[in-house]
């Protein structure tokens, strides 16, 4: 199993460490979940997330190849800009969501999901074989990536830089220093609070450099680290996908809610065909937020939903939400059953579980 370079930062602060995409991960630190999603919403929080992979996408070709490759339109990017996307099969399923940032007019960054790296470069390798003028670079080894989350995110990074971080426009990014150290500093993050993404390159000594640094700059605030337990709660309190969970390649990104990424009137790429007709004949189902009426039930992952006793779909995500006190989930179900208000049964241990649907996200 492989280590980031901040594994001795967590083990030091007690994390509890798990297999994550490959890596030994942190799922929580002693003071437990809760507690450090409540740190994220109200204060500041450092994620390692150097599991994630990143892929570099240069040549004249950049762009031709990244709109194939992609559902959102590349073409809208400028230097400076990120783009939430997503990549589809030919048949519409979903490959993996992604990042893709714009440095100049031929260079861009591709950010996938860790547990898709492998699975993602070798589909991405396969679309670039079309085209002559491109270099694609797995420099996923390369770079280390700190998510630093929360109210006061920016003004602890502030201390560390020359960059005016305030000024950075949500999904935007700029170059710099940041404790000394060259990275890129992305005004990006899943948690749905103000926030800053660092990719930058260095070994151990490094990261603990840069790490040291951020506590030390967040201790006024009550900075903590925070592992991929409170990660998914956050994540889910804001409805956001979990590739996986909510998508993955039997679901496409109309029927998850992700039309607002799919630009139809781009031009063919791949998967093109197949949404252009799911846009113009509607969607069988849809992904819906569920608010659990059972206390302590939690709805989990591939737990049925059921509607006047019959199965009609399955939950994806689901736990307790902290800033909100109750249970809540998102699942798959017919677009007849998918209006807010609905009433569904989530079935579990041979039981039935109320649950509303309502509209995500669950935390505006």
């Amino acid at each position: 199993m492989k280590q980031t370079n901040f594994h001795a930062q967590h083990t030091a602060a007690g994390a509890k460490m798990v297999e994550f995409a490959g890596f030994q991960m942190p799922i929580q630190y002693p003071k437990g979940i809760m507690h450090e999603h409540n740190v994220v919403r109200t204060a500041v929080g450092v994620f390692d997330v150097s599991h994630m992979g990143e892929f570099d996408v240069r040549g004249a070709d950049a762009l031709a190849f990244l709109q194939q490759l992609t559902v959102n339109d590349v073409s809208k990017l400028s230097p400076g800009k990120a783009q939430y996307s997503a990549m589809c099969k030919p048949d519409g399923g979903i490959v993996d969501d992604l990042l893709v940032y714009m440095h100049t007019d031929n260079h861009y960054m591709m950010v996938v999901n860790g547990a898709c790296e492998e699975k993602d470069w070798a589909w991405a390798a396969g679309n670039a074989a079309a085209f002559p003028n491109l270099t694609l670079t797995n420099i996923s080894a390369e770079i280390n990536l700190l998510a630093i989350q929360g109210p006061k995110s920016i003004e602890t990074l502030q201390k560390l830089t020359d960059a005016d971080l305030g000024a950075l426009a949500y999904y935007t990014f700029t170059t710099g220093t940041l404790a000394g150290v060259d990275m890129i500093l992305s005004r990006t993050g899943y948690t749905g609070e103000l926030g800053m993404e660092i990719y930058f390159r260095g070994d151990a000594s490094v990261c603990a450099a840069v790490w040291d640094a951020i506590m030390l700059a967040g201790a006024e605030f009550g900075i903590e680290p925070v592992g991929l337990g409170a990660r998914d709660t956050l994540r889910l309190e804001k409805g956001y996908c979990l590739y996986g969970n909510d998508i993955d390649e039997t679901t496409h990104p109309l029927e998850a809610g992700l039309g607002w990424i799919t630009k139809l009137a781009k031009g063919e790429f791949n998967g093109s065909d197949v949404l252009n007709a799911a846009k113009a004949n509607g969607v069988s189902r849809k992904l819906v937020g569920l608010v659990v009426g059972v206390d302590k039930f939690i709805a989990r992952h591939g737990y049925g939903i059921a509607s006047n006793g019959e199965t009609v779909g399955t939950v994806t995500s689901g736990n307790i939400a902290p800033t909100l006190g109750k249970a809540i989930a998102m699942g798959y179900v017919p677009v007849h059953l998918s209006a807010p208000g609905t009433m569904v049964d989530i079935v579990a241990r041979g039981k039935n579980f109320p649950a509303e649907v309502v509209k995500i996200p669950f935390l505006a």
